[in-house]
């Protein structure tokens, strides 16, 4: 699945296209690397985000292409 779909699927980001916004301004990164819109997750990846100042790190604990709002908690993991 793609990064930027998702870190909205998880509403880690709450639509796709900051998502995208995001990831071509340099600040998602997979694994420590610098990720593009496109770029596949894993499972056991960590997603790191600079939002401002913050730094804020996920874990991918499982990936589904639909989810419910309330099970969103169980797709990630915040480290």
């Amino acid at each position: 699945m793609r990064i930027d779909k998702y870190l909205k699927l998880t509403r880690i980001i709450k639509r796709r296209t900051i998502a995208q916004e995001a990831c071509d301004q340099g600040r998602v990164s997979i694994n420590d690397k610098v990720a593009k819109a496109s770029t596949n997750v894993n499972m056991g990846d960590i997603i790191q985000i600079q939002f401002g100042e913050k730094l804020l790190k996920y874990e991918v604990l499982d990936i589904k292409e639909h989810v419910k709002k309330e099970d969103t908690e169980s797709l990630y993991r915040m480290l």
